[in-house]
């Protein structure tokens, strides 16, 4: 198991376990809606949600900006950086 772990890139096997943790997360919340079967309490777990994605998002995009940032010119980065901030306007506001 460790050999086929150590074939990946440490930066990209740090962003897809991210979304393995934050897909777990939304199964977790799937299930206890159906378990729950309350809308109330769905609307909660759905609004717990709602702050966990761009949670997830923003650190898996800075995991690889970081490893890219040598590589990107500071104009690009500027780029990355509004469009992680429109998202977040966008889901805020």
């Amino acid at each position: 198991m460790k050999k086929l772990f150590s074939s990946f890139d440490q930066t990209v096997l740090a962003m897809a376990g991210l979304r393995f943790l934050s897909a777990s997360i939304e199964l977790t919340a799937a299930i206890c809606m159906l378990i729950f079967n309350d809308v109330k309490k769905a609307v909660a777990i759905n609004s717990i949600l709602a702050i966990v994605g761009p949670i997830v998002l923003v650190t898996t995009m800075t995991i690889g900006v970081f490893q890219l940032a040598d590589q990107i010119s500071y104009g690009k980065l500027l780029f990355i950086a509004l469009g992680v901030g429109f998202i977040l306007f966008g889901i805020y506001k």
